[in-house]
């Protein structure tokens, strides 16, 4: 169990399973009618066989019927700790004429409820989910929905948590929300069924099944490579951050369509719960930030950047983020060491991976305020990480806006 700070609290999920059984008189009945008038011995011999098919094909319909009825269980059970995200983001790109254009854009996942504290719900979804968002949706079973806010996210693990107000939901749909139970994915064998659900497609939530069909299963993205479970469970766009439960209704991964090979059906991979425990914890006892401050109080860093996109950490092998191509002189950035060169890849926490996240995340800190920023720099030919700490700065020079 993860523990939360603040008095968090969290709720065991029961299961229920019913198991269908039939007979088959009547099958076996008009088998002996059928039988000829040859011998005693026979007509034994013949009884029997029809009474190892009759058994046979029972068993097989029984244990159908099991594993059916046993999925719809646990989805079930599931449900009410599932959420779909929308995420509202503005992205920018370049025109024909070299013109820079600004446009809204929305996206959607899934998420799981994997903690409360008496004032929140605590959500854990994938990074990628929520990368860039401006706003955050979080719908519910009973199909309501409260805004959400990032407590924190990491990039390399492609986590992030996120919370909801518990203010900002009905008593009503607090009665029928509960918090996943946590199973370990290190008990899991290939070959193990397993059940995926999530907000496939933003369509609604959809539950499919399967079988582990590999663990441990290395998988390198931007230059970062995690152990995954592989999985034949259909995982499509919306199904990240969902769960995957095992047979005892359990969460075991976190589904992340990010991971998956568009140009290979039935494979799809989740986190380990197991692997992403800490992190998750960590993220958890974090403190949402959920109004930005007035322009002339935020924070000022003082730097420049371009964006270090997959697609150039891919190629250059060099750290997702925020490259920085110049510093102020006497900024805060400078007095804390930070140089050309460097990659910032978190701000206080949370991962940073374009120039646009980190002014966001900035836009809800004031003048003066310590935070701890990640960066790497080149160290006998490669790049290490490095923390530091950095008290904020006031922006005087209000026409550089790409300066943060």
């Amino acid at each position: 169990m993860w523990k939360i700070k603040k008095g968090a609290k969290f709720v065991a999920v029961a299961l229920t399973f019913g198991v269908m059984a039939s007979a088959a008189f009547q099958g076996t009945n008009y088998l002996f009618n059928q039988l000829g008038t040859g011998s005693e011995e026979e007509q034994t011999a013949e009884l029997n066989m029809a009474n190892a098919v009759s058994t046979s094909a029972d068993a097989s319909d029984s244990s159908s019927s099991s594993e059916t009825s046993s999925v719809s269980a646990i989805a079930d059970a599931a449900m009410p700790s599932l959420v779909a995200i929308t995420n509202q983001s503005v992205q920018e790109m370049m025109n024909w004429f070299g013109q820079s254009q600004v446009y809204e854009s929305e996206s959607s996942g899934s998420g799981i409820i994997v903690g409360q504290t008496d004032t929140e719900l605590l959500i854990v979804t994938n990074n990628h989910v929520v990368e860039g968002a401006q706003t955050l949706s979080v719908g519910f079973v009973d199909e309501t929905a409260a805004e959400g806010h990032i407590n924190g996210t990491d990039a390399d693990h492609d986590i992030a948590v996120i919370s909801v107000n518990k203010s900002d939901l009905s008593e009503d749909t607090l009665s029928k929300i509960k918090v996943i139970e946590i199973g370990s994915s290190s008990d899991l064998q290939v070959g193990e069924q397993v059940v995926a659900i999530g907000n496939a497609l933003g369509y609604g939530q959809s539950v499919t099944t399967g079988i582990v069909s590999a663990l441990n299963r290395s998988v390198t993205i931007d230059g970062v490579t995690n152990e995954l479970i592989q999985t034949d469970a259909a995982i499509n766009p919306g199904n990240s951050g969902g769960a995957l439960l095992n047979m005892s209704g359990q969460l075991v991964g976190i589904n992340s369509a990010k991971y998956s090979d568009t140009t290979v059906e039935g494979m799809g991979y989740a986190i380990p719960v197991d692997d992403v425990t800490d992190i998750i914890e960590s993220l958890m006892n974090r403190t949402a930030r959920t109004e930005q401050v007035a322009e002339a109080e935020r924070g000022f860093l003082g730097i420049t950047g371009q964006d270090v996109t997959s697609e150039v950490s891919e190629a250059y092998g060099m750290p997702r983020g925020v490259y920085i191509t110049s510093v102020t002189e006497g900024s805060a950035a400078a007095a804390a060491g930070l140089q050309q060169g460097n990659i910032i890849t978190k701000f206080d926490g949370t991962s940073v991976s374009s120039m646009s996240d980190l002014q966001n995340l900035i836009s809800y800190y004031r003048s003066g305020e310590t935070v701890e920023i990640t960066y790497s720099a080149v160290s006998d030919g490669e790049y290490v990480e490095q923390t530091v700490e950095v008290t904020l700065g006031t922006n005087t020079n209000t026409s550089t806006a790409s300066n943060e």
